[in-house]
């Protein structure tokens, strides 16, 4: 049995390991045994995570009730590890922090579950054309479903566990499960292949995101040694204790051209090195955009509740420890990296074309402002965004996966009937029904340009698409990314960080423009390609895809008026504020300053310039392509010709920005040709010039010697040891005439020799 840090708790919180656990054992099941058939194995997943849920919600709202969780957190452990003369436990907690993601982790990976069923055509024919590890043909279900709920359901336990964990050594575990996850998901599809060489491939995809993310795990894990050398343990009680923090702080370690460092910022900036991998910050910002290769319910996933969220979640756990090191030195790199990555992601988002890349983007920049707020000091604001930006990202990727499918079967019904054949979706032949796209081209049923006028098509789709897009805006008082961005450049400007308050400014703007520029090409308008023409949401798969959507726009909406400020005019008192009473009471009891501003007007109207003034210039600038309608008449005609009107006024920028300022060309340049560079460098050194040279020329010296040695040992040592040898036999066989055996012999020569001996002592003179 596991122990437990009280007698007298809730006996709900007895059953917090079921929640990472249930999920682990659907698992279990779908790989050794479900995995034959696609509905039973989507069905364990779905209800294993479900009553996760449940459980999750039960957990924390009785959390929400226990005021006394934040000095005492509720937890079970065990011993399992042993460390010396200790032990590391294996441990589960639960404090407002754990109740508050128990809220958003397990109810989002819920949702993303259920559209998954519908997304994967669970329960659909497979078809004849369908191919092992390649995305079925429009209508048919993957027949890599059972496979693809395990590993949904491997990942919801490496969140959940991550959540739980109540030391470091734990959280690292999960966190590399996520990892591990990610790979096989962003890759799933591993048999795709695409025409132009230069379009990273779902493997290719999914090894960029492991190395790239392994490269700040691999720096986080020193750090987590470094800590537990310097603390002897990695229980999060145990290392945020005051004295345990003041020890660290005032003690240093000297660095090679730097000098004396405190413990606490060496350990503090090691450690957010693997947030920065994880939550993909520059500059390892890298691999986020290329995981959208994989199905849309991952990038759901790796978006919203999982995988990135974990490195801001480390950040908030560990944040005594980041504001532990003298001057604050961790908390200001970390609000440098946040507030610059929030404004680099949003400029690249603005050129791009991908309407899942320019979702991924965003989700760069939205982590960057709850990093931004973190080193600013503002805890509960970076909480509060990190749940708030979970719901309605969510909502926004599958509400593109939802576009997508509806583009792809458009597509498909338009060249999938009788007439002259062109190139499909997939770039097989196949017969045409109506005049569509140039056969010179094959149809990206992502690329925004061959959208428009999907809000007729696709209604459901569309509103719950349109409410999430101005959640990730902040339009005013109506949505949860309003209230909870507000608060972060609320605490900036009280506590006097301009720079970082501009910065964020800056990108909210932009963020606003995008997200204009993304929804009124997409879904206003005309359409611009037979495929948006024939798009629809009209079919039985839809029916799990849809209710989701609908669900998450409700906490798009209303989530956030569980963390409006009690010092908001009016609306202030009427909140419940549920968010600011548990991370606050949180802080307070990690000594960690969270006390609420007075309400300031500055920021408010600074946010409601940015948000409305970057929705109202989207819309001015992309009202035109909005227009466009598909030229029927002008097969040649592609929406592909139509110049982006930013393009125009930025010119060489713009291409730029579309080209992710080449940050890919330069790292694959630098550090992937630079290392096969150096491979090959170091082969000539050690094949070619230096090293095999020298073996070589040594391995003939000592051969020349070892044939002289040879020669001296024929010659002389087996010479004089076979003369020896030739002695002895030529003795042993004059010897061997007188040794017959027989006695009478012996005691004759024995008579003679006696009287040879007498004969002379008497003969001879005396």
């Amino acid at each position: 049995m596991l122990d437990t840090s009280a007698a007298a708790t809730p006996a709900i919180f007895n059953l917090t390991l079921l929640v990472p656990l249930l999920p682990f054992l659907t698992f279990v099941l779908i790989v050794l045994w479900a995995n034959r058939s696609r509905k039973l194995s989507a069905g364990l997943a779905i209800g294993g995570i479900g009553i996760a849920w449940v459980l999750g919600w039960a957990i924390a709202l009785t959390a929400f009730q226990d005021h006394g969780i934040a000095e005492d957190p509720y937890r079970m452990f065990r011993n399992w590890l042993p460390i010396g003369t200790n032990w590391q436990a294996f441990g589960f907690m639960v404090d407002p922090l754990t109740a508050l993601m128990l809220i958003m982790v397990p109810f989002v990976c819920f949702l993303i579950f259920v559209y998954a069923y519908g997304y994967m055509g669970v329960g659909k024919a497979l078809g004849s054309h369908d191919e092992r590890g390649k995305p079925p043909a429009p209508g048919n279900a993957d027949p890599l479903a059972s496979r693809f709920f395990a590993y949904i359901a491997l990942f919801a336990t490496g969140m959940l566990g991550l959540i739980l964990s109540d030391n470091l050594l734990m959280l690292f575990i999960f966190w590399e499960i996520m990892g591990l996850c990610s790979y096989l998901l962003i890759g799933f599809w591993f048999a795709r292949k695409y025409d132009d060489p230069k379009k990273i491939t779902p493997k290719e995809a999914g090894l960029k995101a492991f190395l790239t993310t392994r490269i700040g795990d691999t720096i986080m894990l020193a750090g987590i040694l470094l800590l537990f050398i310097q603390v002897g343990s990695l229980s999060f009680a145990e290392i945020l204790k005051p004295e345990t923090l003041e020890r660290l702080a005032t003690t240093t370690t000297n660095i090679l051209l730097i000098g004396p460092v405190p413990w606490a910022t060496l350990i503090g900036v090691l450690i957010f090195c693997g947030a920065i991998g994880k939550s993909a910050q520059f500059p390892l910002h890298v691999w986020l955009p290329d995981a959208m290769e994989g199905p849309t319910p991952v990038s759901a996933l790796i978006h919203a509740a999982t995988m990135v969220s974990a490195g801001v979640y480390l950040i908030i756990r560990t944040f005594p420890l980041m504001a532990a090191g003298p001057h604050e030195t961790t908390l200001h790199f970390i609000a440098f990296i946040g507030a610059f990555t929030a404004l680099f992601a949003a400029t690249i988002a603005l050129a791009q074309n991908d309407i899942k890349k320019v979702l991924a983007y965003s989700t760069i920049s939205q982590l960057g402002f709850m990093f931004a707020a973190l080193g600013i000091g503002a805890y509960v604001a970076a909480t509060f965004h990190l749940l708030t930006h979970a719901f309605f990202k969510a909502l926004l990727f599958l509400g593109s996966g939802s576009v997508i499918h509806g583009m792809e079967h458009g597509h498909h019904e338009t060249t999938h009937g009788h007439g002259d054949t062109v190139t499909g979706g997939h770039g097989d032949p196949s017969p045409a029904h109506h005049v569509t796209e140039s056969p010179v081209q094959s149809f990206d049923p992502q690329d925004m340009r061959n959208m428009g006028g999907l809000l007729r098509k696709m209604p459901r789709t569309g509103w719950t698409f349109i409410i999430g897009g101005l959640a990730l805006a902040g339009f005013p008082i109506i949505t949860a990314g309003f209230w909870s961005k507000d608060e972060i450049l609320a605490e900036a400007w009280g506590n006097n960080h301009t720079l970082v308050f501009v910065t964020l400014s800056l990108a909210a703007l932009l963020t606003a423009f995008y997200t204009a520029r993304q929804v009124v090409m997409t879904f206003l308008g005309k359409p611009r390609t037979a495929a948006a023409e024939h798009a629809s949401e009209h079919d039985s798969i839809y029916r799990w895809m849809t209710i989701p959507l609908m669900v998450l726009a409700v906490f798009a909406i209303a989530f956030g008026w569980l963390g409006i400020p009690r010092t908001f005019p009016v609306l202030g008192p009427l909140s419940p504020a549920v968010i600011h009473h548990q991370s606050g009471g949180l802080a307070e009891a990690l000594d960690i300053e969270a006390a609420e501003l007075p309400f300031d007007a500055v920021p408010l109207l600074d946010s409601l310039v940015v948000a409305l003034g970057g929705l109202l210039l989207g819309w001015l600038v992309y009202r035109g392509i909005a227009a466009i309608g598909r030229k029927a008449d002008d097969p040649a005609w592609s929406p592909l010709q139509i110049v982006d009107p930013l393009a125009k006024r930025l010119g060489r920028i713009y291409r730029v920005l579309q080209n992710k300022y080449y940050f890919d060309e330069l790292y694959t340049k630098v550090f992937v040709k630079g290392t096969q560079r150096l491979s090959n460098w170091l082969y000539r050194f050690d094949d070619l010039w230096v090293i095999d040279p020298v073996v070589d020329g040594v391995g003939k010296l000592w051969r020349r010697i070892s044939e002289i040695g040879q020669v001296f040992d024929v010659r002389v040592v087996d010479g004089i040891v076979n003369g020896i040898g030739a002695i002895t036999t030529a003795v042993g066989g004059a010897m061997r005439v007188i040794q017959t055996g027989r006695v009478q012999n012996y005691l004759l020569v024995m008579l003679v020799t006696v009287s040879v001996l007498l004969a002379a002592f008497l003969l001879l003179p005396k």
